[in-house]
């Protein structure tokens, strides 16, 4: 992502984000500026993680913001680990997988069950980060099916919109950076809103198979951080992926996503401020 961006701040005073309790890294996407001087519509495009442990005031709060489409891109498999989503009143929520369930169940079971000697032959010397760098790539390459679908949904005026995974962060986080790609976002703000998903206080809550002092090593914790932290070289690696395959994002967009000029100017009415 070498474009070059105005000096424009990547957020804005009025990105306030509530406090949900079963819902974690939540956050409306609005206030991010584009290249032409442009920002992100407050209140239209929102990301978090998944919605199966909302309480009831989480779905009175989320509720409230009017919501047409919930999209989750879990798999069949995460949704077993953690349930489906709790319901939205008059919310239409689209399953949208972008992993394969078989091919991530043994090693996220290593992560929850395994011992340390298991989790360093797995995961040490930059194995978990190379994982990560991997699955992106791969999610660019093999999933423009499901990136056209939604960003089609989206032109469509199936919004406001909230997207999630599991923790918000990968596949919700990857999404997110690719509409704002398609509606002209600064790289630096696409940048810096996936960067969030990082913070503490938005990071999944992993859960191992016990929570004694073994399990939760600071051995154990500084090897599974990299599956759950937010790092630029993984989008990095993303945008890598587009240049590789399409040439450049424009091509991705047109060729791989087959997105029509009339439908980014309707992402862009949907989404952006005038």
């Amino acid at each position: 992502m070498t474009q070059q961006m105005p000096q424009v701040s990547p957020v804005t005073p009025e990105r306030v984000e509530p406090s949900l309790t079963g819902v974690r890294n939540f956050r409306d996407v609005g206030g991010l500026p584009t290249l032409d001087g442009r920002r992100v519509r407050h209140g239209v495009l929102f990301r978090s993680g998944h919605l199966a442990h909302a309480t009831a005031d989480d779905v009175d709060y989320l509720t409230s913001l009017g919501l047409h489409t919930v999209f989750d891109f879990r798999n069949s498999a995460d949704i077993a680990v953690e349930g489906p989503d709790v319901a939205l009143p008059g919310v239409r929520n689209v399953n949208v997988p972008l992993t394969d369930p078989a091919e991530g169940v043994e090693f996220w079971s290593m992560v929850r069950n395994g011992g340390i000697e298991q989790l360093r032959a797995a995961l040490a010397d930059g194995q978990a980060a190379a994982r990560m760098v991997t699955s992106y790539r791969t999610m660019i390459t093999t999933r423009t099916t499901e990136h056209a679908r939604v960003l089609t949904a989206l032109a469509d005026d199936n919004v406001p919109a909230l997207m999630h995974c599991a923790a918000g962060k990968d596949r919700a986080g990857l999404s997110i950076a690719i509409t704002l790609l398609a509606i002209g976002v600064t790289p630096e703000a696409i940048e810096s809103d996936y960067l969030e998903s990082g913070a503490a206080h938005r990071r999944y809550q992993v859960r191992r198979h016990s929570e004694s002092a073994e399990a939760m090593s600071p051995e154990v914790l500084e090897l599974i951080n990299p599956l759950f932290d937010a790092h630029t070289s993984y989008l990095a690696a993303a945008f890598e992926a587009i240049e590789a395959t399409w040439g450049d994002p424009e091509r991705y967009l047109a060729d791989g996503l087959g997105l029509a000029p009339e439908q980014r100017d309707r992402l862009r009415t949907r989404l952006l401020t005038d």
